[in-house]
């Protein structure tokens, strides 16, 4: 064990986060008999989105390495908000994340009952009682942090009366804030969530498992630690804001503890990001107000709309194994995401051409009606991946961008008089161009060809500054591409306290380009496929392609052009 390891400090050493130190001297001191339980509790009332990977990575992630399990927990204690199309999506993500919960598939819900009877023990004991007063009122008498609470008028019921109350609020007797079961702890305590925090409260909504079975419902406080000590998990992992909640959690597990064993949480740095808002709350808003095209727009940092765009789950793995887990909150450059994509798809995906502004050349000296194949490699980083033929002919369409009519310094592409390569083809020279009379915009570019350049030929030793990439215009394929970017303007949009996080909201998160051609090679290609457009950037199928219509999405450009825009 590295002795750099700097214990309970946060930080990662030598590999080893703290989180991962603590099991492995738990496992040492031969804790709850060597096991190893870690649990991913998410709630049904949204999708996930990257931040939760950071969490399905530490918590199934620590299992797997240590011999342990990961139980996948629904915390569905909120049946206003949840809906079994967040719980299918929510196991989706998980399993393309590459994990598994096999037969470990648990749901709050599944204890409601053995909450219900503990709830009741407390109240023979004297430990809860129900509150007839409004929430608001509730929320003033438990004070501020610098001022104490102040105890309820009902707090000292009787235990008779409690359960009374308790059993008819779940008959359905009284209305919804009517009356809720306060744990009785200290008012006086310096922690604000040990003030008689509220465990139960009353909701008529039909439970998506349970029916109208229940008509009160546990709080997330009173379920989290309960639900843990049902399913004997070890290691309960959550995010920093869990921390001031950990001496609530003990307590309530000291009530309910009848032998040695006992959960234990511990808290780290949620993941943050540039760029983009993290709160689900604010995420449903914008796919409610029409904003994006849906939980799984690509603009969306949601696990849905990152596979829709063309990340991978390896690169999303990478970056969180970049940033690491800490007990220090920061907010991490989306730079370092999309260079851990970038880094991914260098590896795995085919180099194909594909022109997103195109404009037409025509070779005058290359014989008319004649098509022949060129070779082209399909990654250089993957010996591998082997080779390709494209078609090639007389009318060719380039990027417009590589080309200048008048060019200015150190710009080596195709303007009038000079020379460049076609990748994997010839040495074309300008010897002129056409515009349109009506708009002067350049319609043709007139090139002729050296026939004893082709790419490949050893006797074919000429060099030019310049290699562009073209797809040929006789065999070209049509396609909508899609170039996303980040979808705010602002570094940190939800921080701006005299903002609303709309505000930041990127105008040209979003272009649609629908003239674009791409080799032929593509027209079969499957939504999710992936492919680097040469010199252009990554690129994704999207789920919308059709036989009659292919759409591609830019997951991320060849380089990191933002910061460069910013400036």
């Amino acid at each position: 064990m590295s002795e750099e390891i700097k214990n309970q400090t946060g930080e990662t050493k030598g590999g080893i986060s703290f989180i991962e130190q603590i099991i492995i001297d738990d496992l040492k001191d031969g804790k709850n008999g060597g096991k190893i339980i870690t649990r991913f509790p998410p709630e049904p009332n949204g999708y996930l989105h990257i931040g939760h990977a950071k969490a399905i990575c530490l918590d199934f992630g620590m299992a797997l390495k240590y011999g342990g399990k990961c139980n996948l927990r629904f915390d569905d204690t909120n049946p206003e908000k949840e809906d079994v199309e967040y719980v299918d999506s929510i196991k989706e993500d998980i399993r393309w994340l590459g994990f598994d919960w096999e037969d470990r598939e648990y749901y709050a819900s599944d204890y409601f009952g053995r909450l219900f009877g503990f709830a009741v023990d407390l109240i023979k004991r004297g430990l809860a009682y129900v509150d007839d007063q409004p929430a608001e009122v509730i929320s003033e008498q438990r004070g501020t942090p610098t001022r104490p609470g102040t105890e309820s008028p009902y707090r000292n019921r009787s235990v008779e009366e409690n359960l009374d109350l308790f059993e008819r609020m779940n008959r359905g007797e009284f209305e919804e804030g009517s009356r809720v079961l306060r744990a009785k702890i200290d008012m006086t305590s310096p922690n604000m969530h040990m003030r008689d925090p509220i465990i139960y409260r009353i909701l008529k909504t039909p439970h998506h498992r349970t029916g109208t079975t229940w008509n009160v419902y546990p709080m997330y406080d009173f379920a989290h630690g309960q639900c843990d000590y049902f399913e004997g998990v070890t290691h309960s992992l959550c995010t920093l804001e869990f921390e001031v909640h950990r001496p609530l959690y003990d307590w309530f597990v000291d009530q309910l503890m009848t032998g040695d064993y006992r959960p234990r949480q511990i808290e780290f740095n949620r993941l943050n990001l540039t760029y983009t808002v993290m709160s689900k709350r604010r995420l449903l808003e914008l796919v409610q107000e029409g904003r994006v095209s849906g939980w799984d727009d690509p603009r969306m940092p949601t696990l849905c709309g990152l596979r829709r765009r063309g990340y991978t789950p390896e690169s999303i793995k990478k970056f969180i194994d970049l940033i690491g887990y800490t007990k220090f909150e920061a907010i991490n450059d989306i730079s370092l995401l999309e260079h851990a994509v970038r880094e991914d798809l260098n590896l795995r995906a085919p180099r194909v051409f594909g022109v997103l502004n195109p404009v037409k050349i025509i070779i005058t000296n290359y014989p008319e009606g004649t098509t022949e194949e060129v070779r082209v490699g399909n990654n250089p980083e993957d010996p591998s991946a082997g080779t390709r033929t494209v078609p090639f002919c007389r009318e060719l369409y380039i990027e417009r961008d590589d080309f200048m009519e008048s060019p200015v310094p150190k710009y080596f592409r195709l303007y009038p008089g000079n020379e460049v390569r076609l990748k994997g083809a010839y040495i074309i020279k300008c010897e002129g161009f056409r515009k349109n009379a009506t708009t002067g915009e350049i319609e043709e570019i007139h090139c002729t060809y050296d026939p004893a350049s082709r790419s490949g030929d050893p006797s074919s030793n000429r060099k030019v500054k310049a290699t562009i990439h073209w797809v040929s215009a006789l065999h070209a394929i049509e396609a909508e591409v899609r170039l996303y970017d980040r979808l705010f303007s602002h570094e940190d949009p939800a921080g701006q306290k005299d903002h609303d996080f709309r505000e930041f909201l990127n105008p040209d998160s979003l272009k649609v380009l629908n003239n674009c051609k791409l080799e032929p090679s593509l027209s079969k290609a499957e939504p999710g496929s992936k492919f680097q457009f040469q010199r252009v950037g990554y690129f994704c199928v999207d789920p919308d392609s059709s036989n009659d219509k292919l759409v591609f999405n830019r997951t991320v450009p060849l380089k990191d052009t933002w910061e460069k825009v910013k400036k």
